[in-house]
């Protein structure tokens, strides 16, 4: 039989390696997990929605006009260590989406795959881009129904401790023709 203090240095040795393998995962103390230092400082770039908010959901009907707005839950939570994040809507439709998001070095972008419950897909739909000026735009290149060439644009406005704006629209390559199709407003409820 092994010496009974060798044996619990090995677990005490294992037990914290891997602990320290998943420090910035969700826990009890941190519930959303938090942002690695050694991943890429984008990694906060989503700081201001980690944690839970309430949310006023609204999109645009085929005759243009609006819907009504209808609530939802978004929340938000660094995941794989710290060096990514995700997100997940849950609606009272029950319906409900969600997204990875990372941030690649090599070409200074934010990656986001996005997945749904209404929309079940083999392959997520990816959309790019960075944070600018307080803003966070994302695009996907996506043709009007008319067959004009352009993007389908998100962005992350107006982002507060108190909670955040995001409104998706479709854009000209230039940009200077857009067409929002939703929007949603969200309130904090936790950190």
């Amino acid at each position: 039989m092994k010496n009974p203090l060798y044996l619990l240095l090995l677990i005490a040795f294992f037990t914290t390696s891997a602990y320290a393998q998943y420090e910035y995962d969700a826990s009890v103390k941190h519930p959303y997990g938090q942002p690695n230092p050694e991943a890429p400082e984008q990694i906060k770039d989503y700081e201001a929605m980690i944690g839970s908010c309430n949310c006023k959901s609204t999109s645009r009907k085929q005759d243009g006009t609006w819907n009504d707005a209808e609530d939802m839950i978004w929340r938000w939570k660094y995941i794989m260590n710290g060096t990514a994040v995700q997100d997940e809507t849950l609606k009272t439709d029950g319906s409900h989406s969600g997204s990875i998001r990372q941030y690649i070095k090599d070409s200074s972008r934010w990656y986001v795959h996005w997945f749904s419950t209404k929309t079940p897909s083999t392959k997520f739909p990816v959309w790019e881009g960075n944070k600018k000026d307080g803003k966070i735009s994302l695009y996907k290149e996506q043709k009007a129904p008319n067959g004009m060439e352009g993007y389908f644009r998100l962005t992350f406005y107006d982002m507060s401790n108190t909670g955040y704006k995001w409104i998706g629209e479709w854009v000209d390559k230039t940009e200077k023709i857009t067409y929002p199709t939703w929007k949603i407003e969200c309130t904090r409820t936790e950190d």
